[in-house]
């Protein structure tokens, strides 16, 4: 087997090289504005109610047929 045909090892880094580069791609993130992560989490927190209550329609409409095919009436 010749030299090229060999597995290269990736050179062994230590800790402290490991956290300055960490530390390097860390600062490069574009971090959302406070503004921005609101905005983001009202619009989340409304989505999920709105899913809710649809899902909520749903399941309540899909179990009234249901109960009306299988003669189940709760009366």
């Amino acid at each position: 087997m010749s030299m090229d045909e060999q597995k290269t090892v990736p050179p062994k880094t230590s800790l402290v090289d490991f956290a300055r580069e960490t530390r390097q791609e860390i600062a490069k993130v574009t971090w959302p504005t406070r503004k921005e992560t609101l905005v983001t989490t009202a619009m989340i927190v409304v989505l999920a109610l709105a899913a809710g209550v649809f899902f909520l329609g749903v399941d309540s409409v899909l179990g009234f047929i249901i109960s009306r095919i299988l003669g189940m009436n709760n009366q």
